[in-house]
């Protein structure tokens, strides 16, 4: 399957800005089962670009800089992707997981997709035993890994309630947990925070997923948004492998992963400082458009 995909951000100030300074996550990784054809981003008024620390992990960063005065600044970008993925399956011979936890915990993977780099707590996701408890009936440690993590995945979707409203950037998982209710990014930290509970490595994926109106509908262009799931590491053979909680699946031709990291601040799609009086208004469109079925 092949996208086009148009993330615009428009930031508006009550009054003029003198300074802006962002990080930009926009521009997608390489990774296994999809490839970036094209790329091309758009900032009015145009900034001054440079190439910007990932913190070690699977991210494309750039740092903007606009230091003269403002009222909007609108960031855009547009790209084209191939997916050619199939969700994962479970297998006889998956290694169970005590063996994944002694593996990973043993890696001397420092890499990027080191399994160690993604068995702590992170700034945004600590280690709480009342969700690692919660998740401990499908995390039985004879338990296959791709089986437990469809099994995790599907818990939350089950017991948990979407709600655009209910929560922020910032809401600790924890707090969305007890709440039973969040959006992609909370559920995707909830079940992270389980599976580094019980010495699992996992990581927090930024992308887009392709959304299908209802039968008779047309597509709503700019109406999708950024998406939020969990890879797994299931052992040297398999791999890390990608569980979505919001829907309840694995990771198939219809995720488009951007960015990966060990919690959202890591991967978040844009962040920053301006200098200036008055608030700012922020508006966000995602278009995820198939160029082919």
């Amino acid at each position: 399957m092949r996208y086009a995909v148009t993330h615009r951000t428009r930031f508006g100030y009550d009054s003029p800005v003198r300074f802006a300074r962002c990080n930009l996550r926009l521009e997608p990784i390489a990774w296994d089962g999809q490839q970036l054809e094209t790329h091309r981003l758009e900032i009015t008024p145009r900034p001054r670009l440079s190439s910007a620390r990932s913190g070690g992990y699977p991210v494309n960063a750039m740092r903007m800089v606009v230091d003269h005065a403002a009222n909007e600044l609108v960031i855009e970008s547009r790209f084209r992707m191939r997916v050619d993925r199939i969700a994962p399956e479970p297998r006889a011979d998956d290694p169970d997981l005590v063996t994944v936890t002694a593996v990973a915990r043993n890696s001397g993977d420092l890499s990027a997709v080191g399994p160690a780099n993604y068995l702590s707590a992170s700034p945004m996701i600590g280690l709480e035993r009342e969700i690692a408890d919660w998740a401990a009936a499908d995390l039985a440690p004879g338990r296959g890994v791709v089986e437990a993590g469809y099994a995790l995945a599907q818990r939350i979707h089950d017991e948990f309630r979407y709600d655009g409203s209910a929560t922020l950037a910032d809401t600790p998982p924890i707090d969305a947990f007890r709440a039973r209710h969040g959006v992609c990014q909370d559920f995707a930290q909830i079940m992270i925070a389980a599976l580094r509970g019980h010495g699992l490595p996992a990581a927090y994926v930024s992308g887009y997923i392709r959304t299908i109106p209802p039968p008779g509908q047309s597509r709503l262009v700019g109406a999708d948004a950024t998406h939020a799931w969990v890879l797994i590491w299931c052992g040297p053979g398999r791999g890390w492998l990608g569980f979505d909680p919001t829907n309840a699946c694995g990771m198939g031709s219809d995720h488009i992963v951007t960015a990966i990291g060990r919690d959202y601040g890591d991967v978040s799609p844009i962040d920053g400082i301006f200098l200036g009086q008055g608030a700012q208004q922020i508006d966000v469109s995602v278009d995820v458009e198939p160029l082919e079925e």
